[in-house]
């Protein structure tokens, strides 16, 4: 008997369908072990030493294995093919207790029959350098995170976290946020001009440059009174655009995200899917090549679905920063296969990949491009207009790229006809004022783009990181709203120079990355003690000394203890310096008081403070809500917060009363509370208010399936998981046969007396 070992139940389900009955193809399940809790699971003493243990939830897991591989006479372990693949197969040699001779090593990078044939047909052995490099990168990421996070506990905030790769991920973010801070918007105006062509066609012209204040633009439309317009140059040429090459991770996650409104978890998620269905390549990934047969794959395809003219065979070369990998580009492991699956993300997913690789063997787009000089008489500056005609589409057919400029849209359409000497008919011609942008908030892809041309992270990290900042509140993907902004618009009209002024909204932003108080505490405190850790160069610079181990030149301990010497004694120093980083910043004094009133972190988060610990009078705190933060509350922002809780007046002769509690802002009415969610408290008048209560009494009405007179304690009641009865504190589940409605006093007592205790659950302490 042959024993397959792969990660994942649907892998190895897809797998058994091309090997014959003498194999058993059973899943692992991911990986089955990690590094110990105790001691970091790292012996620092003797030359890094790791420790490793069977994650609880693998252990019947491995039971099953082993049983399984003692009646084997082969394993094969055909874990994914990058270095965690790798490592994955040596944590099952070893904990399996396999041996040299009765096992083989197995990689492929399709879950295809052929391609499943091939590896068993060329085996190998477990490639320990890869292991290697793997461990070297998990001890340096758990020395770094279970040194730096206690640090972070005494020094900013409890529960708080630091990573490796994370760190400089929010690093980026928060950077980006202070540009956008410091930035100071400048205008210009742009001209913009329209002519009229054979008393019918429009003509559209732009000045190249923008003119840099309204006197400039006021004195250029003046010098245009009473001028002709002649055609003095016409230029003709033919350009070509080429198609983008295949997927790779990182562009996968930015097009879906572009495209489809997919998070890069969730591309990562569908993606995975595909592959263990058998439907693409490998989805982890920094290569743009693909295999001979899927060139040829690729190009029957083209010449079935539009012709041998839109065929034309491409090889791209990867150019990523430090890439590693050695298997292809992201594409359909069939071509032919045009729809795979009943789940519509599954499909949006696939046919996107399916249209990019198919694009990318695919001739360029030809385009006949126009551009028309106009002179203007007693002026030496010109107009220009531009205009393409697609002669050729090519693979524009079947796919364009997307991008992530949110600039003015350009595009350019067949010009009317024209020729050098026209005089041309002006209809319009007028100076706009437009404003410069401040650098763009990153998105999810755009951050992904940011991590991979600075050598952080590689393919199988860009998700769990950017899942992992979101998670620890260190970012927030949010929206924001736009203000309105005036701008000025001159015209000449009827031979005068006249100004408008009109109003637009701007800054909008829409999944965009923020960054919270806490991430921008803790980035601070860290490149303040640990500029190292924090360094853009180290993390890249890690990337390539992990691709030195894999390639066997380097020893994966010593990498590690160069790092670890200077950075533990600089844990060591930072712990023994007094005081927290808070992020405090004073706003004013309290009116009311004369004390200070600071904005900063406290234990629960980010909060407002009148006066000191010192002081005789014990200092008063609230708690910051909304959109505001420690760098943007003002000093009235804060004294509004010290006003809660507020009496809003009274409703059935009962106070309502708004105020901001420990779970957030709510009302109160005859002792019951309302939260607020999101709204701002301070903005909740009694009319709104009264409407939450009622709304509130409905829906704890519509909660309510049966009471009972001789038992107030008990009740029949509507759940988040549907109905359940309540007994004092006692929580009931209803069997599924019962109706609800029908229960009795007594049938409710009995159910609690019968139901199944409750699970403690208790931290084991260490020995």
């Amino acid at each position: 008997m042959n024993l397959v070992i792969v990660e994942s139940p649907a892998k190895a389900k897809t797998i058994e369908n091309f090997l014959g009955k003498d194999y058993v193809v059973k899943s692992s399940f991911g990986h089955v072990r990690d590094l110990a809790k105790k001691n970091f699971g790292i012996d620092v003493e003797n030359n890094f030493e790791p420790t490793y243990d069977v994650l609880a939830d693998k252990k019947s897991v491995i039971k099953d294995l082993k049983s399984l591989a003692k009646k084997s006479d082969m394993v094969w372990l055909a874990t994914d093919e990058d270095r965690e693949g790798e490592a994955i197969s040596w944590h099952l040699f070893e904990t399996l207790g396999l041996k040299k001779d009765s096992t083989q090593r197995i990689v492929f990078h399709e879950i295809t029959k052929s391609a499943i044939l091939k590896a068993i047909d060329a085996p190998r052995k477990i490639d320990q350098n890869l292991v290697d490099a793997q461990q070297a990168r998990r001890v340096l990421d758990r020395l770094v995170g279970f040194e730096l996070s206690p640090v972070l506990w005494k020094k900013v905030k409890p529960s708080l976290s630091a990573g490796r790769v994370q760190s400089v991920t929010v690093r980026l973010i928060v950077e980006r946020e202070r540009e956008i801070e410091k930035f100071v918007p400048t205008s210009s105006f742009k001209v913009s001009a329209e002519f009229l062509v054979d008393s019918k066609s429009v003509l559209k012209a732009e000045l190249p440059k923008r003119l840099k204040s309204e006197e400039e633009a006021n004195t250029f439309l003046n010098s245009c009174k009473g001028a002709t317009y002649e055609i003095e140059k016409k230029d003709v040429k033919p350009l070509k655009r080429n198609p983008a090459p295949p997927f790779t991770t990182s562009t996968l996650q930015q097009e879906a995200s572009r495209k489809l409104g997919f998070s890069v978890q969730q591309t990562m998620v569908v993606a995975q899917k595909l592959y263990e269905a058998g439907r693409i390549t490998y989805m982890r990934t920094d290569s743009v090549n693909l295999s001979d047969l899927a060139i040829n794959e690729a190009r029957n395809e083209i010449h079935a679905a539009y012709g041998e003219k839109y065929a034309f065979e491409r090889h791209y070369a990867t150019k990523t920063k430090g890439a590693q990998e050695a298997h292809e580009a992201i594409r359909p492991t069939n071509f032919a296969a045009h729809s795979v699956s009943a789940d519509r993300n599954e499909e949006r997913l696939y046919s996107l990949i399916w249209q990019r690789a198919i694009a990318s063997q695919m001739a360029s787009a030809e385009i006949e491009k126009t551009t028309v000089t106009i002179g203007i008489s007693g002026s030496e500056e010109k107009l220009r207009a531009t205009g393409e005609v697609l002669t050729f589409d090519g693979f524009i057919k079947v796919y364009t790229e997307g991008n992530d400029d949110e600039g003015e849209d350009d595009k350019s359409g067949m010009l009317p006809p024209i020729k050098v000497g026209d005089q041309l008919q002006l209809e319009s011609l007028k100076a706009v004022e437009r404003f410069a942008n401040h650098p763009p908030r990153y998105t999810e892809a755009s951050l992904v783009k940011q991590l991979e041309t600075l050598g952080i992270g590689r393919p199988s990290t860009y998700a769990p990181t950017i899942s992992t900042v979101q998670k620890r509140g260190y970012i927030e993907k949010k929206e924001k709203e736009g203000t309105e902004r005036n701008y000025a618009v001159l015209e000449l009209v009827n031979g005068d120079v006249s100004k408008s002024i009109k109003t637009e909204i701007t800054g909008a932003e829409k999944k965009k990355l923020f960054p919270s108080d806490i991430g921008i505490v803790v980035t601070d405190f860290l490149m303040d003690h640990f500029p190292n850790v924090m360094d853009y160069g180290f993390t890249a610079e890690a990337e390539k000394e992990f691709d030195s181990i894999a390639q066997g030149q380097k020893q994966w301990n010593e990498m590690i203890g160069r790092f670890y010497g200077p950075f533990k004694e600089n844990i060591e120093v930072t712990l023994k310096e007094e005081g927290r980083a808070t992020g405090e910043r004073l706003l004013g004094v309290d009116p009311k008081s004369g004390r200070n009133i600071y904005a900063r972190i406290g234990r629960f988060g980010p909060m407002v403070q009148i006066g000191n610990v010192e002081d005789e009078e014990k200092p008063k705190f609230a708690k910051i809500t909304g959109d505001s933060s420690i760098t943007s509350i003002t000093l009235e922002e804060a004294l509004e917060l010290f006003k809660m809780p507020k009496d809003l007046g009274e409703f059935e002769d009962k106070k309502v009363v708004v105020g901001i509690g420990r779970f957030g802002p709510y009302v109160r009415h005859n002792s019951k509370f309302v939260s607020l969610g999101k709204t701002d408290p301070h903005s909740v008048n009694l009319e709104q208010a009264i409407e939450l209560i009622l709304a509130k009494r409905e829906a704890d009405a519509n909660k309510i399936i049966r009471e009972f007179e001789e038992n107030a304690d008990v009740s029949v009641l509507n759940g988040r998981w549907g109905p359940y009865i309540k007994v004092g504190k006692q929580n009931v589940k209803i069997p599924k046969d019962v109706d609800p409605t029908s229960l009795t006093l007594e049938d409710c007592l009995k159910l609690a007396k019968n139901a199944p205790a409750k699970r403690k659950f208790s931290k084991k302490k260490s020995k």
